[in-house]
């Protein structure tokens, strides 16, 4: 156990034999302070989950109905889901061709009169150009708000993934970098984003007005998983490392596997969050759902990950198919991994991988 860990049992011992309690948040504030401070800005605000992140950060800049927010078709519906809960509609933009940032000049295209932000989503935590994507919504004067959710501990050119655009959103969910189980939050340096986020998670019920404005959501992140998130936060770097480091692992036990070409890229900021790899192989996407019935978990294969705009539920806001988008899923072994993940563990995923490539030729 480390000194974080019984810090963290010990505060819960202390707020359980205080339950039940007048509504408070003395673990939800120590956290976000820690939050801001960890990545250099000037607010940080915990909600309940990534998605409720997403959707508070649209609202608090006013995203609604009759507007329009560019995402990428290489995301996940959890992505997607957040705009069409504030009632604005998602317009699907393709990515680059190596799949780690938009298409700028599908971007600059499907820009229209109503289109109010552009919401990037770092997916699998890697980032396109941060610093161009600012450029190009500022010359369209659109809102940037990141999806950060995989990316914890991502940098490009010096700047964390996540506080590059008006305000950056992140999970806390299980198998983060930094987790608590359930949970979110909301990095910024704009004082509106900021103060309305922290009234929008708690039914906009505001302390210095006790006549909402507007309809709030109950967005609030529970104080014994604060507790548990600070724990995890205060090892940060410890974490980081040991993901990055099981990314390599399993990069170069696979290095000489024939068809694959290791994706993952930490001197490019990287965090590591799923070890990637290109496939090279015919029939890639049915590789993927293979191994993930032989115990090899996968976005693909597992989750059955698709590009955003070819998904059902989300045909009404499909336009021109993004096949960049489709080609990078289908070509892409994303392994998922967890802080628990033991060498052990990841050894086995690459003997697995590595005999199942080399005579994948042969299923038919």
């Amino acid at each position: 156990m480390t000194a974080a860990d019984g810090t963290a049992v010990e505060d819960l011992s202390r707020l359980l034999a205080q339950m039940p309690r007048p509504a408070g948040a003395e673990y939800v504030a120590a956290l976000e302070d820690e939050l801001a401070t960890r990545f250099g800005v000037q607010h940080a605000v915990a909600v309940s989950s990534g998605t409720a992140a997403l959707h508070t950060a649209l609202l608090s800049l006013s995203v609604g109905p009759g507007d329009e927010v560019l995402v990428p078709a290489l995301s996940v519906v959890m992505s997607v889901a957040p705009i069409i809960q504030a009632g604005a509609r998602p317009v699907f933009v393709d990515c680059d061709r190596q799949g780690r940032g938009l298409d700028l000049d599908d971007l600059a295209a499907k820009v229209t009169g109503a289109t109010k932000a552009v919401l990037p989503v770092h997916l699998w935590g890697r980032q396109g150009d941060p610093v161009r994507l600012a450029q190009a919504a500022a010359a369209h004067g659109l809102a940037v708000v990141e999806d950060a959710c995989q990316a914890q501990g991502s940098r490009t050119g010096g700047r964390a993934a996540g506080t590059n655009g008006d305000v950056g959103c992140f999970s806390l969910k299980d198998g983060k970098i930094v987790w608590c189980g359930e949970g979110g939050y909301l990095l910024t340096d704009r004082d509106d984003i900021a103060g309305r986020a922290r009234a929008l998670r708690a039914h906009h019920l505001p302390p210095y007005d006790g006549q909402p404005e507007t309809v709030g959501y109950n967005y609030r992140l529970a104080e014994p998983l604060a507790i548990i998130a600070r724990s995890n936060l205060a090892r940060f770097d410890d974490l980081l490392d040991h993901r990055r480091g099981q990314a390599q692992q399993l990069a170069g036990l696979l290095a000489a596997t024939p068809g694959l070409k290791a994706a993952t890229d930490a001197a490019a900021g990287d965090n590591g969050y799923s070890a990637l790899f290109r496939l090279e192989l015919e029939r890639p996407r049915a590789f993927c759902e293979h191994l993930a019935r032989l115990g090899v978990p996968n976005s693909v294969g597992t989750f059955g990950l698709t590009a955003a705009d070819r998904r059902p539920a989300l045909a009404r806001y499909a336009g021109s198919p993004c096949s960049q988008a489709e080609m990078v899923i289908d070509r892409t072994l994303a392994v998922v991994l967890t802080d628990h993940d033991t060498e052990e563990r990841i050894n086995g995923y690459a003997q697995t991988i590595s005999r199942e490539a080399s005579t994948w030729d042969t299923h038919r």
